[in-house]
């Protein structure tokens, strides 16, 4: 990632306006998936299949294929990755059907805030004590977003299953990330292409009846929308915008796909947010961001808690 400078500015806003339409057609991804009407196994499988399809043709057409060397420390990093972000999808779309689309989605946006965690635990990463404070500040969103706390939600066993599938999903992701950092000579594009190609082999196997499910005329469309839009499309969108927009931009802007999945899920389902889950998704988009822009929370608060070495 890089900061702007003057010579950028219209590089950046370039970048500005491509992750947005991305981050936009992100938000919409959960009605692809209700509307799909499939199993979270079978959909994510076609995901995989559309999407290996556009992102192949686009690594041929960028000729990424030709200037790309591949390592096996390469490809075994980016198999992990596939199954981990297979793994997640499976999960993620799992989630959708029992909390719905805006639930599952910010619930799974405290995901950064696993990164932090994991690169502590497993890299031995310095945390600081304000990032402690802001990850204290984010699960207290999640716990109010989730609706943990409601007079339902202990006789609601699919809920309860709902959130947790979420949990995973985010943790997984997390190690998507990681692993990705390992990945710098790998063109992101042809990760995304690897990833669904494990889906596309692997799913298969997991669960034989996905591939032969009767899938109708109408049920075709939202699966390639999954494979085109939401994998191919959002994805070259995101990995073009990326290098063009400064740090605090993008802390900013990844904000606006859970926001649009809050507002389509009220729009074209009637599932609106109460004000507690509204409050913890103001907690959760105050604590990403002053986590990604190294702001400092409460100073009393700060010297009572020490760093995580």
């Amino acid at each position: 990632m890089q900061n702007s400078v003057p010579g950028q500015r219209p590089s950046s806003r370039e970048g500005v306006l491509g992750f947005s339409v991305a981050a936009v057609l992100m938000g919409t991804m959960g009605v692809f998936v209700e509307q799909a009407g499939l199993d979270p196994v079978t959909t994510v499988f076609y995901r995989c299949v559309f999407g290996l399809a556009t992102m192949a043709a686009y690594c041929a057409w960028k000729g990424y294929f030709r200037s790309q060397r591949f390592s096996r420390r390469l490809i075994g990093l980016a198999l992990l990755s596939g199954v981990l972000m297979v793994s997640q999808w499976v999960f993620f779309f799992g989630s959708l059907e029992r909390v719905g689309i805006a639930v599952s989605t910010v619930v799974f946006h405290v995901q950064p805030f696993w990164v932090v965690l994991l690169g502590a635990l497993v890299f031995r990463e310095h945390v600081s004590a304000a990032k402690l404070a802001w990850i204290g500040i984010a699960f207290v969103g999640l716990a109010l977003a989730a609706g943990i706390g409601r007079n339902t939600l202990s006789a609601d066993s699919a809920y309860l299953t709902g959130i947790a599938f979420t949990l995973i999903a985010s943790v997984l992701y997390a190690g998507v990330t990681l692993i990705a950092k390992a990945l710098g000579d790998l063109r992101p594009h042809l990760l995304t292409m690897i990833q669904c190609a494990v889906g596309v082999i692997s799913l298969p196997w997991l669960a034989p009846s996905g591939a032969t499910t009767h899938i109708a005329l109408h049920q075709w469309g939202w699966l390639a929308g999954l494979g085109v839009i939401h994998t191919g499309l959002t994805y070259a969108l995101i990995y073009g915008a990326v290098p063009k927009m400064p740090v605090s931009a993008i802390a900013v802007l990844q904000f606006i796909y859970p926001l649009t999945a809050v507002l389509v899920d009220w729009l074209v389902y009637g599932r609106a947010l109460t004000p507690l889950q509204g409050l913890g998704v103001g907690l959760i988009v105050l604590a990403s961001l002053g986590v990604n822009l190294g702001w400092s929370p409460n100073g009393r608060l700060l010297r009572r808690l020490r760093p995580l070495r």
